[in-house]
């Protein structure tokens, strides 16, 4: 007889990838949601994982980070695939191929006008009904986009009329702008539909699509525009304090995040209309849910907009009890897992606990500090996800290899002197875990070195660009992780 399930989000033991769709193999200047992505289910299918975990999918802002994004419901341009377009009509054979972004974003307005003069009825009705059901974001975003394009520059800096919504700009705006903006809208019309095709042929073959969700939003980005109200800003819409972590053993100056602080109060006596919107999107993308910086829904660092470190910030509470209550109330039981790495106090966990929502663990973090390191397999709770390392990580090769030999000899130790080459000592670790649910990034399924990391905290530029090809993977590596997902209780049948 199996368990109770130990959260609203896991149900049973299960395997997952780490792989964000920018990482995927294809022509175009990053991975898509073309054919390729596709292919990718029916490895994971293949291989026996059923959980394909990614990054934030929004527009990304200048660095290309996806946890800086111009919208908290649009879908980036960028993960538009181009194949579908040439298979359903709306841009020929010899356009199905980009080598740039600036490319790309070309074939897609040439996929508009194909659209224009190629569309059938139905697509013509699936646009409107897509523009009419997504207005409580679409209008916003594709209004601000449009003014932003036009103006290239943050809309604090708009003028008065626009930054401050006034209604008489706003239509001024929207009748000179309004080519811009039903382009606008048909872009995400198509990263919408690309997407509902990408998920259900996931979940047809028993592969559930989880999520990341950064607390925090850009300044720069159409809900701070559009809600004002929801966030702790200056009259002129700049930042009055912003968002960032204290001083710890790994920063003295601490993490100047700068994104803009909610105002909880208002949130709550507006019923989280902000949160209920945000979450009604992220369900219509995701069956899973990682909510990032998790411990901020507790109690936040707050710091003063002109400080140029995070040294000089405070604790202020938040209000994630009653924001948590409020999607249960809503949305019933919550697919969520919090990001709740580093020092986590009792407050944060007991919230964590009282919403069912599992923790993470990671490996990479378990071997200092002796036996009572809390990311130790032993110590893993079922209501947790297992992670060999994530995005920010290292590779778990390239961690390995970087240790000073003593820890490393320890890691060996702990692991019992496999003769399996590294990543896989830690792979099977994390399989092995008590965990309900094991990710594993890509990188270490495949053995990358440091030189494949995706991300390096702290280092502005040449991140989020690792891509693989599909002749990188050995012809038996599906064969071989789907024996070890059965070997520790992981696989799952397909209905």
């Amino acid at each position: 007889m199996h368990e109770a399930p130990a959260t609203d989000c896991l149900d049973q033991r299960r395997a997952g990838v780490l792989l964000h769709l920018t990482s995927l193999p294809g022509e175009g200047p990053c991975g898509d949601l073309g054919w390729e992505a596709f292919n990718v289910v029916n490895f994971l299918a293949d291989a026996g994982v059923s959980v394909w975990q990614m990054l934030p999918v929004g527009p990304p802002q200048a660095g290309d980070s996806p946890y800086q994004t111009s919208s908290a419901h649009a879908g980036s341009a960028r993960l538009i695939g181009l194949d579908p377009l040439v298979n359903w009509g709306w841009l020929p054979a010899d356009a199905a191929a980009a080598d740039n972004d600036a490319a790309k974003l070309e074939r897609l307005r040439q996929a508009h006008q194909g659209f224009l003069g190629a569309a059938s009825a139905e697509e013509r009705a699936q646009l409107d009904q897509f523009c009419d059901s997504q207005r409580f974001w679409l209008d916003d975003y594709a209004l601000y986009r449009a003014i932003h394009e036009e103006r290239e520059a943050p809309w604090w800096q708009w003028p008065k009329g626009l930054r401050n919504r006034d209604g008489r700009s706003l239509g001024q705006a929207r009748r000179r702008l309004g080519k811009a903006i039903d382009y606008i809208r048909f872009e995400q019309f198509v990263f919408f539909r690309q997407w509902d095709a990408l998920r259900a042929h996931a979940n047809e073959r028993g592969v559930r699509l989880f999520g990341d969700m950064p607390i925090f939003v850009a300044h720069d980005s159409a809900e701070v525009w559009a809600r004002p109200g929801d966030f702790d800003l200056n009259a002129d819409g700049t930042c009055r304090v912003v968002a960032g972590v204290p001083p710890d053993y790994f920063s003295a100056t601490g993490q100047r995040w700068g994104n803009p602080l909610y105002r909880w109060d208002q949130l709550e006596k507006n019923g989280f209309r902000f949160w209920l919107d945000r979450m009604r999107t992220q369900l219509r993308l995701f069956d899973m849910i990682r909510i990032d910086h998790f411990r901020g829904f507790e109690a936040y660092w707050e710091v003063p907009a002109e400080e140029e470190t995070a040294m000089n910030g405070t604790w202020v509470k938040a209000k994630g009890d009653a924001l948590f209550m409020r999607l249960r109330d809503e949305f019933g039981a919550l697919p969520l897992i919090a990001e709740d790495l580093g020092v986590i106090t009792d407050e944060v966990d007991a919230l964590r606990r009282r919403y069912r929502m599992p923790g993470m663990k990671v490996l990479q973090f378990a071997f200092e500090g002796g036996a009572a390191n809390p990311y130790l397999p032993f110590h893993h709770g079922r209501d947790s996800v297992c992670y060999t390392g994530t995005h920010d990580n290292d590779t778990s090769l390239g961690w390995y290899q970087a240790l000073d030999e003593g820890l490393r000899q320890h890691v060996d130790d702990y692991l019992g002197h496999s003769q399996e080459p590294m990543p896989w000592p830690m792979t099977r670790a994390a399989l092995a875990s008590r965990a309900d649910l094991a990710v594993v990034p890509m990188q270490d399924l495949m053995g990358l070195d440091g030189n494949h990391r995706m991300n390096r905290p702290g280092v502005p530029t040449g991140n989020w660009g690792w891509r693989f090809q599909w002749d990188q993977l050995d012809a038996q590596l599906a064969q071989r992780i789907k024996h070890l997902i059965a070997l520790y209780g992981r696989l799952q049948s397909v209905d």
